[in-house]
């Protein structure tokens, strides 16, 4: 799974929430670096109507999504985060539409074969972007994945503090997060005042996870980390955090439990279809993750015909392993043998350290491009991963400041089984992931967007390819592994089943976990957290 970094619920940094200060860094050679940003927005693209609309749109996307910007490398913006006010948002969606009319007003048969392909890429990506915008997300959507826990606590990671500088760029953004929180909490108040609410499990799960950040010292939060990087800000970091953040995420706190809770949609009423526009809603987003306009029926079948193929495989191998071909039986037999679980979180992370080295050994001997941003495992924070996936994947930063990283969630390892978890690190970091988005990084000759956009099929496309390429690398260790191997290609197609029931058909959430738990190796545990 990519990253949350996602940049599908970045919102516009516009003036004057976000121009009331300056970055320190900007001053310092701007002008070369606007050119850099410029060229790097192009690449190697001939038509001049097409750079031009590149380099505008580049220009507007690093400031619309400044905590991005820092991560692409472009520094002009370190000082700012995304403006999430109700007019922000309306500015960046009449910019999307500006952009989009440019884009279909350049002369498609008279570019060239590479340009055109960037141009319906770009046209592509801003079409779905601009029909998510019907699905009002900002005004009723909450995820364990992306609120303000997650976003805010993760900032340190995105905004490293190596120098004085870093540090002050840092605090102006620290103290924007507070107008940033009360800005959620308006815009869910709108849509609140409309009609429109999440469901009451998401909601009782995010108000859980706001509890546990208040409830710890102040000083243990993520927040804090600066301050011990830099000692001479730490009195201003902490006051920061104390005085103005940690009241917002209070002020959020109550308006989830009086004023959503409340009115949030039951579990027999947990999909978008539930919402008076759920429907179009949902075929949106197909288009946004696929690039195609998928009938949810169709995808539904799919998945159904997938889970077929797949479970025949495991049937062959299930014989092999335990004398049982019949699904049920050998799910009961991997669900219960306790030999096939992890003992300790020192062990989950360590069985990963040693995937990945195995994994780049075997593809230095085969691939003739390999990425210069290297991969590292880190623990999947303690603030999310009661909630959150088995692992995900964060890419490197454009600058060298940060590699990528195969981030493995280690809690409750009783119940991580030790033969996914092969699969897991090819599919999440190499070959998977971080071959594919740290590769397409540190391509010269197309443009920005191509680079750091990415549509979701082809990003998990890859990396899904990547668990059988694993197979021919020779990385498998045996036949349980491969079985977990298919383990996980049933959650994928399970995903599609139980997805478009869930959206598209009225399913309910424990209808969509018995499903998963029928059809997958997931520990329940993990299934509960893949429904939500």
């Amino acid at each position: 799974m990519f990253s949350r970094l996602a940049l599908a619920f970045a919102l516009v940094c516009a003036v004057p929430a976000c121009a009331r200060t300056s970055s320190v860094r900007a001053g310092q050679g701007a002008a070369a670096r606007t050119m850099r940003a410029e060229a790097t927005a192009v690449g190697r693209v001939a038509d001049p109507a097409l750079q031009k609309l590149l380099r505008d749109h580049w220009q507007w996307y690093l400031a619309w999504a400044p905590v991005f910007a820092t991560t692409a490398g472009e520094h002009r913006y370190d000082d700012r985060i995304d403006d999430n006010s109700r007019n922000g948002i309306v500015i960046a969606r009449e910019a999307r539409h500006a952009f989009l009319d440019r884009a279909r007003g350049v002369d498609f048969h008279r570019l060239s074969p590479d340009d055109q392909t960037t141009l319906s890429l770009f046209t592509e990506l801003l079409a779905a972007e601009i029909a998510s915008e019907g699905c009002a997300f900002e005004e009723w959507s909450l995820s364990v994945a992306d609120n303000p826990v997650t976003t805010w606590s993760n900032l340190p990671e995105q905004h490293r503090v190596s120098s004085r500088a870093d540090a002050i760029n840092l605090l102006a953004r620290y103290r924007q997060i507070p107008r940033w929180i009360d800005n959620v909490v308006a815009n869910l108040r709108r849509g609140a005042a409309a009609g429109l609410f999440a469901n009451a499990e998401t909601t009782r799960r995010v108000i859980t996870m706001v509890e546990a950040l208040l409830a710890r010292p102040i000083d243990e939060w993520p927040l804090l980390a600066p301050a011990r990087a830099e000692p001479a800000f730490a009195t201003d970091f902490r006051a920061t955090v104390e005085q103005g953040i940690r009241p917002a995420f209070t002020r959020y706190l109550a308006a989830l439990k009086h004023d959503i809770l409340p009115h949030a949609r039951d579990d027999s009423h947990a999909g978008i279809g539930s919402l008076p526009w759920g429907a179009s809603c949902y075929r949106a987003q197909i288009r946004a993750f696929t690039s195609l306009d998928r009938d949810p029926v169709e995808l539904h079948a799919l998945g159904r015909s997938e889970l077929a193929r797949i479970h025949a495989e495991m049937a062959i191998l299930g014989e092999r392993l335990f004398g049982a071909r019949d699904l049920a039986a050998i799910l009961l037999h991997l669900r219960n043998d306790p030999a096939l679980y992890f003992d300790s979180e020192d062990e989950v992370e360590a069985k990963a350290r040693a995937l990945l080295a195995s994994a780049q050994a075997a593809v230095s001997r085969v691939f003739a491009t390999l990425p210069r941003s290297s991969c590292v495992v880190t623990r999947l924070p303690d603030y999310e991963a009661a909630y959150s996936t088995i692992a995900y994947y964060r890419p490197p930063h454009a600058d060298g400041s940060k590699p990528g990283e195969y981030v493995v969630n280690v809690m409750a390892p009783k119940t991580r089984p030790r033969y996914e978890a092969e699969a897991l690190a090819f599919h999440e970091a190499v070959p998977g992931h971080h071959l594919q988005i740290a590769i397409a990084q540190e391509l010269g000759e197309v443009p920005a967007f191509r680079k750091f956009l990415g549509t979701t099929a082809f990003v998990e496309g890859w990396a899904l390819y990547a668990e059988r390429l694993a197979d021919e690398l020779g990385l498998y260790s045996d036949d349980l592994a491969r079985l977990g191997r298919l383990g996980y290609e049933s959650w994928r197609a399970a995903r599609l089943v139980v997805d478009t029931g869930i959206h598209a058909f009225g399913w309910s959430r424990e209808q969509a976990v018995q499903f998963m738990l029928t059809n997958t190796t997931l520990a329940e545990n993990n299934i509960r957290n893949e429904v939500d």
